[in-house]
């Protein structure tokens, strides 16, 4: 099973560019979108053309064109469920959880610490409820959890760690903290594990160059539950995939 996470920057202005080629070539069996911008509707018209091969769950934002997630399977999910079941983090669309035989899958669109880091006490309370929630359904069976985590965890995870740390959102140490918790409790960082020492991006900021020159970040991952690594062939970063600020990640389960 291949398991893609892309967070595409606005699912309408995506589909305009090579992304329904791109996700047909990969031939993935389920794709997990992040920040898709749209609402529930607007999300199955631009996704109509994949529509005959996956289908299709949303969760959309209550604020127009913000935030999202969305989930596209072949697999049919044994049961979908949207959000952490917390009202106050449940009206921006950042969560969509699939369950299938052998594991739950987790995507999840991690809040911005934004400019000046304004929602940092905000991301903090978020993380904590995600990892309770895992923590819960790990109960039951392994929990794969994918998409823009919105932190870089190590220095070897972006270009300039030293010029960042703990001056832009996505590098305090609130935050590395907060990546370190889930790592803490079991979930394994496919990427590391598999490329421990490999400089790999999958974010550019749109100024200076920055995707030209691989001036990125890594904040995109798929982690795992410690029991079910051994099911995991391989993780990647798909950095030729344009169409995004971002990159396709993803992994192999067998």
């Amino acid at each position: 099973m291949k398991i893609i996470s892309f967070n595409v920057n606005g699912v309408r202005a995506v589909v305009k560019k090579t992304f329904v080629e791109d996700m047909t070539s990969l031939n993935a069996d389920i794709i997990c979108l992040q920040e898709t911008k749209a609402n529930d509707a607007q999300v199955a018209e631009a996704l109509q053309p994949l529509s005959g091969t996956y289908t299709i769950f949303s969760c959309s934002a209550e604020r127009p064109g913000y935030s999202g997630t969305a989930v596209l399977s072949k697999v049919k999910p044994l049961n979908v469920s949207y959000g952490l079941g917390k009202a106050e983090h449940d009206t921006e669309g950042r969560l969509i959880t699939c369950e299938f035989n052998d594991f739950y899958l987790i995507n999840t669109y991690v809040p911005n610490s934004g400019s000046e880091l304004a929602r940092l006490d905000y991301r903090e309370s978020w993380d904590e409820a995600l990892l309770n929630y895992m923590l819960e359904l790990e109960k039951k069976k392994p929990v794969v959890l994918c998409g823009d985590l919105n932190v870089a965890h190590q220095p070897i995870d972006l270009a300039n760690p030293k010029s960042n740390y703990n001056k832009s959102a996505g590098y305090t140490q609130r935050e590395i903290d907060g990546l370190s918790k889930f790592i803490a409790a079991g979930y394994k960082d496919t990427f590391r594990h598999f490329h421990a020492d490999t400089v790999k991006y999958s974010w550019w900021s749109a100024r200076f160059n920055s995707r030209a020159k691989n001036v990125g970040w890594r904040i995109d991952y798929f982690l795992v539950s410690e029991n079910f690594l051994p099911q995991i062939k391989d993780a990647f970063i798909l950095n030729e995939i344009m169409g995004s600020d971002h990159c396709p990640v993803g992994i192999i389960i067998e």
